[in-house]
């Protein structure tokens, strides 16, 4: 692991995932920005002394160098450090996971894909909420035309704990998420919008040409965005619309998508992550539950545990691991990825940097459209 010490989020979550489906092991990691932290980090997590590294340069190289040398290397450090420490372990052939948004800048991602282009390694991307039983369920719903064509798709991840100006009270993970040399050109929108994005093209099976964006920082002195609203067209006419934000009082975690076609509407959300309602037009409104009647195989092979007992956000992030130990232990074995296998990719993350790239051009041209 690269990132993820003492003081971090994100880091213990990934940890909890990789191990949850004992898919992976923890055993190396340059977890911080100075070698004491990183050191006191490991100790903390019980790892060897010999394997906790003052900085990810010294670990990829180290590790490659050994019999029993990392396989996989996650990377959980803020957005601009996310294309070093991933090209110093493809250019070894060290499959890399990496946490959302791809990187800073579109040069870094761009970098990085020509990198990736040429290593035999995997590169995943955590947009863990694909992971999700009633996601999979969604996706698969529409793929075979349950909703017949779809018109209007829905996406919101709406939060309050910026509302405030908490970046300003010491606050680790606000401070760098507000600081355009960290987080990159996109505030709120690289944030969470990045995952409304891709948790719509994920469902839906396709992505916009085309977008419009209002973006505003609320907060005086803010930077960044901390609020965007985005209209999308689809080149088949279907029109959608996204909203991202992290001043919005009384939201928590408010990831919702609803999409509409000619024959019916889906509607789903994270903080009930385990119930999906589909309404076939013309005919009541159905709830359709993870493992419950109606379960279709792609919800059905990511779920744990039976019917009734919930499935939640470390479940789904576990899945996202899962699938990426499958994907490389079929690349191992030169075997082709086993069927029903899915995981967000650096084609997802470069989406994701064009999406925020896309919207700022829009926000700084009064909200004008621009091409995709």
């Amino acid at each position: 692991m690269v990132g993820g010490g003492q003081g971090a989020f994100i880091g213990g979550v990934h940890r909890i995932a990789a191990r949850l489906d004992g898919a992976f092991a923890l055993v190396a990691g340059a977890l911080s920005s100075t070698p004491e932290k990183s050191r006191a980090s490991g100790a903390e997590l019980g790892l060897d002394p010999a394997r906790c590294y003052a900085d990810f340069r010294a670990m990829a190289q180290r590790e490659a160098r050994r019999k029993d040398g990392v396989e996989a290397v996650a990377i959980v450090t803020p957005n601009h450090m996310h294309a070093g420490p991933a090209i110093e372990f493809l250019k070894r052939g060290i499959h890399v996971i990496c946490d959302k948004p791809l990187t800073a800048t579109m040069a870094e991602a761009k970098k990085l894909a020509r990198v990736a282009a040429e290593s035999k390694a995997l590169f995943i991307l955590t947009h863990n909420y694909t992971g999700y039983p009633m996601v999979r369920q969604a996706r698969a719903m529409v793929a075979r035309g349950d909703l017949g064509r779809i018109r209007l798709v829905q996406v919101e991840y709406v939060q309050d704990w910026l509302t405030e100006a908490v970046e300003a009270t010491g606050s680790k993970q606000a401070e760098w998420r507000t600081d355009p040399a960290r987080s990159g050109a996109g505030g709120a929108l690289g944030d969470i919008g990045t995952h409304a994005y891709n948790l719509a093209a994920f469902v839906a099976g396709m992505e916009p040409q085309a977008l419009a964006a209002d973006l505003a920082s609320f907060v005086p002195g803010r930077q960044l965005d901390d609020n965007a609203h985005v209209m999308l067209r689809y080149a088949d006419g279907a029109k959608g619309t996204l909203w991202a934000s992290q001043v919005a009082p009384g939201n928590e975690n408010g990831l919702r998508l609803r999409i509409y076609g000619d024959k019916g509407g889906l509607d789903w959300g994270q903080e009930d992550p385990n119930r999906l309602w589909f309404t076939p037009f013309g005919q009541p409104r159905q709830l359709l539950t993870r493992n419950g009647a109606g379960a279709l195989p792609e919800n059905n092979r990511v779920s744990r545990v039976p019917a009734g007992h919930p499935e939640g956000y470390l479940e789904a992030f576990a899945t996202i691991y899962s699938e990426a130990a499958q994907a490389i232990r079929a690349h191992q074995a030169g075997q082709a990825l086993p069927a029903g296998v899915h995981f967000p990719t650096l084609a997802d993350g470069l989406a994701g940097m064009r999406f925020v790239e896309a919207c700022v051009q829009s926000a700084r041209r009064n909200a004008a459209w621009v091409t995709l």
